[in-house]
């Protein structure tokens, strides 16, 4: 028999009750691992998920503008563009059949769109400081948010070819996602109703911009500064989404499950199972 405890804060001081045979409440997990039916400390006592290593695709628009390329200690170089976001969603199973933990019937799918692809974000204009004088030959190369390469170098030219060099390219940040459930009227149609409130956190991406006196990457002298590193994504930018209603649902007492989606409603996390439905109502009412 399955058995389950949920924390209460009495008093200032966690007191288990349990809520007997049967009875999964609120499952919250780091990363994207296959969830088992259990409950594990948290700040809510609502039914929620979380994921700390969500994957986050970002799609760069940006430029270089260059200057006085020929002076010391130039060139005097601004990092400019825009950004555009992956989508973010969740998906709410329910179901009536519930043999085991990966083994059951899905009876209705709920997916919720939280913020749409595509969804874009300045990139604030900012001066790359140092430089190696002359005119040197340029690279950006993406970073995450510890300034750790996520990517190749991208050649973009010498400084006095031109006055703006563009780049697009397409790369992941991570972040982490939170969403939170309120579930009551398990018996009557077209129930159950749910509420949900959601956020997203990124981790953060930037560039370097990378100076050399020759393009011959083998032998030759040669002399290389990276600047610190840009910021295309500033850590820790977060959206919070207003709560929703969740439409739909399969009527009388399922299980609930829920878990992420990309912006092409892909799975990004494996479903979590909440609860059942009476069980989770009565425990938060």
């Amino acid at each position: 028999m399955l058995r389950t405890t949920l924390l209460a804060r009495v008093g200032g001081m966690q007191t288990a009750v349990a809520l007997g045979a049967l009875f999964l409440v609120a499952a919250c997990q780091d990363g994207s691992r296959p969830v088992a039916p259990s409950l594990s400390a948290s700040s809510s006592s609502l039914p929620h998920i979380n994921i700390t290593e969500l994957p986050l695709p970002v799609s760069v628009n940006a430029a270089l503008t260059a200057t006085d390329c020929s002076n010391n200690p130039g060139p005097n170089i601004t990092l400019d563009g825009a950004a555009a976001l992956g989508g973010f969603g969740v998906e709410m199973t329910f179901s009536n059949n519930l043999k085991s933990t990966h083994d059951y019937t899905v009876d209705k799918l709920v997916d919720i769109a939280l913020q749409p692809a595509g969804q874009t974000i300045t990139i604030p204009k900012q001066p790359v400081l140092g430089g190696v004088g002359g005119n040197p030959f340029m690279w950006v190369q993406f970073v995450n948010a510890a300034g750790t390469p996520t990517s190749d170098e991208i050649y973009l030219g010498r400084c006095v070819q031109g006055s703006r060099y563009g780049f697009n390219h397409a790369e992941v940040t991570t972040g982490s996602a939170f969403a939170e459930f309120g579930i009551s009227d398990c018996q009557n149609s077209p129930g159950p109703f749910i509420s949900m409130d959601a956020s997203l956190a990124y981790e953060g991406l930037g560039v370097q911009v990378i100076f050399r006196n020759n393009d011959n990457p083998v032998g030759g002298p040669h002399e290389a500064t990276r600047s610190q590193p840009l910021s295309i994504i500033p850590p820790g930018l977060s959206f919070t989404f207003p709560k929703q209603p969740v439409q739909g649902g399969v009527g009388g007492n399922p299980w609930i499950l829920a878990g992420f989606l990309d912006g092409g409603g892909a799975k990004v996390s494996d479903a979590t199972l909440l609860g059942r439905c009476v069980q989770l109502s009565k425990a938060l009412s």
